[in-house]
């Protein structure tokens, strides 16, 4: 996920300081992305040199000023700008564990099998924590959504190796 677009746009529905703003992608967006909270803070504050938010001191009772960010009309034009290159974009995907598909091979089945099955073990306990996720309204939704429909092409796609790999066996053993 686009970190910039996701920060515009939060902030795009209401103003926050950083740590609202790492909560809400913490608590809700944690299935979808890996945005760190150092590297959220980075990015707001190359926004604020940039001028795409500002920020403002804000006191609220004894607790220590915050930094309140708020989208600026070239943080908005930025925001359209990011978000239109990213909707019609097609970005694609790469998964790290293809490399071990590569030279799985040179294993002996029994341990390959063995290991894909616990990467299938792993798969399916992700899929049922994104899918455990309270609905949201809205777009957001379809985000959560697409991890989904995605976790799922994985799993059928793993079980049908699986069942492969093992006639491969059976077959080569009869």
């Amino acid at each position: 996920m686009d970190a910039k677009l996701l920060l515009l746009g939060l902030l795009r529905q209401q103003n926050m300081h950083g740590y609202q703003l790492y909560e809400f992608i913490d608590r809700d967006l944690s299935v979808c992305t890996d945005l760190k909270k150092p590297t959220a803070y980075y990015l707001l504050n190359k926004m604020a040199e940039e001028g795409l938010v500002t920020e403002d001191q804000v006191q609220e009772g004894n607790r220590p000023p915050r930094r309140v960010y708020s989208l600026t009309e070239k943080g908005e034009a930025e925001y359209q700008r990011l978000l239109r290159a990213n909707l019609a974009e097609y970005s694609p995907a790469y998964f790290g564990g293809d490399a071990g598909l590569a030279f799985m091979d040179t294993l002996g089945m029994d341990e390959a099998l063995a290991l894909l099955e616990k990467r299938r073990s792993t798969l399916e306990k992700e899929l049922a924590r994104v899918s455990d996720v309270p609905p949201h309204g809205g777009s957001l939704q379809l985000v959560i959504d697409h991890r989904i429909h995605h976790l799922r092409s994985e799993l059928d796609w793993l079980n049908a190796l699986l069942k492969r790999l093992t006639q491969k066996i059976t077959t080569t053993t009869s």
